[in-house]
């Protein structure tokens, strides 16, 4: 009876020992085999993420850099945020400018800086020269040196410069001046170029 137990005993134990040896012999097949293909794969996947993106798609079914900008409707939120909208509409323009925003508002008035310097202009000028106006014609450079009369006629005879001229009433003498009148002590002559008259007295000869 003793020998038929310990057989049965022997073969509980043999019979435990391989099922452990069989668990242990699935595993170790699954490490090498199954476990083994898993690192391949796990390399192999960053080479795959590494691609260019899939252009996602727009809601009309258009693709492309504009599609991939546009928001997921999912994430709009419709709802409507009284209190955000009055806090804008409370908001003022402290601006220099315009309110371009309102339709009533006035420009904004600027300030004009004080002058710094005189306004008066450098120099010795003083005020008379200032107010002065134009300046005087210049005189008539011709000399009333003789007179002569005969027949009703009467002649003067001027000295410009070297030149010697006998002019009556009505004459031009150098293109530049009219004789007006004669007399026998002066005579009257307008200068052409600026309408000025002039009286030249008689000057006598000395000698």
């Amino acid at each position: 009876m003793k020998t038929g137990l310990e057989n049965k005993r022997n073969l509980a134990i043999l019979a435990a020992l391989l099922v452990v040896m069989a668990v242990v012999l699935v595993r170790f097949v699954k490490a090498v085999f199954i476990g083994g293909s898993a690192p391949a794969a796990s390399v192999a996947a960053p080479a795959t993420t590494a691609s260019a993106p899939e252009p996602r798609t727009a809601p009309g079914g258009n693709s492309g850099p504009a599609a991939r900008r546009l928001p997921s409707l999912e994430n709009l939120d419709p709802t409507l945020h009284p209190e955000l909208m009055a806090g804008a509409e409370s908001l003022e323009y402290t601006g220099d400018g315009r309110n371009i925003f309102s339709m009533s508002s006035a420009p904004a008035q600027r300030k004009i800086e004080p002058v710094k310097g005189s306004v008066r202009p450098k120099g010795n000028m003083n005020v008379a020269e200032a107010h002065q106006g134009p300046p005087p014609p210049p005189p008539i450079d011709l000399t009333f040196f003789g007179y002569a009369a005969g027949n009703g006629a009467k002649k003067a005879f001027l000295l410009h410069g070297p030149d010697v001229y006998i002019a009556r009433e009505g004459d031009v003498v150098d293109h530049h001046y009219k004789v007006l009148r004669i007399n026998p002590l002066s005579i009257e002559v307008t200068d052409l170029l600026y309408n000025n008259t002039q009286t030249l007295p008689l000057v006598q000869s000395q000698g």
